[in-house]
């Protein structure tokens, strides 16, 4: 049976939120597709990056820091 991959796009992270993201995941992916093997990637992405309505994400953020 081939094995179920997940892609995630999204920011960079730790180690540890990781960790927790390929755990709960796997987790569901298992539950749906009644699976043991799941391949999961991530890619973060910097903000500078990422645009959203015509604009860098690292933009939008500092403008509402302020």
């Amino acid at each position: 049976m081939p094995v179920p991959m997940v892609i995630i796009e999204g920011p960079k992270a730790d180690v540890e939120t990781k960790r927790e993201l390929v755990k709960r995941i796997t987790e569901v992916i298992r539950e749906v597709y009644k699976v043991h093997h799941v391949s999961v990637i991530i890619h973060e992405n910097e903000t500078e990056n990422v645009g959203s309505d015509g604009e860098l994400l690292s933009d939008i953020i500092a403008r509402r820091r302020g």
